[in-house]
């Protein structure tokens, strides 16, 4: 079975460089092949990216996250074009909206999502889409700015209605460890009706811990429990879907196997 964990904070669950290998290794023996780091600034990014230097099974993505909003760093967008020049750097974030915790102010939050939405169709990369609270801005700014190489929809959590909508776009929808939860109804519809060449899976560790782990900081080597669960949600067979959501990922990556 091959898994590929398209959106983890390696810097948050562990901040020591040696830790941090042994959690990218701990996910390969648990059937992990690929994993994309994701630092919500570029401090971090770079930091990170440096621990992580032998590990050529991890993949990076760079970008300011709304959280970021007041003080994305002296440079940024320079810095962004270096980092996308690095080896295993393939997208830019995450990025995005969050009304949900109030960074910064609506307009400084959207400047900021839009610039690097220009930045990733200039340099030609895809992005990461954090949403929480703002769906219907989201939804909009993607229609008009999303970059040619698409975008993805990380840690779903709106509904079947609104992943219609996006759809309509070149957009992946992502599924993290809250789609386990028994009262996400909202997840399970759209996960189960989903068209499979548009859906992902990630851990977005150390957050969203799946529910066979609750009470623990999750890790990438856990998502072998939110696959089987997609899969029994799907009636299909667990290293069926397993390839199938990989395969999506190395396409959008542009990673060969």
């Amino acid at each position: 079975m091959k898994i590929f964990d398209t959106h983890a904070h390696i810097g948050l669950i562990h901040e020591d460089p040696i830790e941090q290998l042994i959690i990218v290794q701990e996910a390969k023996q648990a059937d992990v092949k690929h994993i994309i780091s994701i630092c919500n600034n570029l401090f971090d990014f770079f930091q990170v990216y440096d621990n992580l230097k032998t590990a050529t099974h991890i993949y990076h993505s760079i970008g300011v996250s709304p959280s970021e909003v007041s003080h994305p760093g002296k440079d940024w967008e320079r810095k962004i074009e270096e980092g996308t020049q690095m080896e295993r750097v393939v997208a830019i974030g995450e990025i995005g909206l969050d009304y949900y915790r109030k960074f910064g102010n609506k307009d400084s939050q959207i400047s900021l999502f839009v610039r690097q939405l220009e930045l990733a169709d200039k340099l030609g990369f895809p992005v990461i889409i954090h949403n929480r609270d703002a769906g219907n801005d989201v939804l909009e700014i993607l229609k008009e700015k999303l970059p040619e190489r698409g975008g993805i929809l990380h840690c779903y959590s709106e509904n079947w209605a609104y992943a219609q909508k996006a759809l309509e776009l070149n957009l992946y929808i992502s599924f993290a460890g809250n789609v386990t939860y028994r009262n996400a109804k909202n997840l399970h519809e759209t996960a189960l009706n989903m068209p499979l060449e548009r859906m992902l899976i990630e851990s977005e560790s150390p957050f969203m811990v799946p529910a066979a782990y609750r009470g623990k900081r999750n890790r990438p080597s856990y998502m072998p429990a939110t696959l089987e669960f997609l899969a029994q949600l799907r009636d299909m067979d667990v290293e069926e879907l397993g390839d199938i959501l990989y395969n999506n990922a190395c396409r959008f990556f542009g990673i060969s196997e």
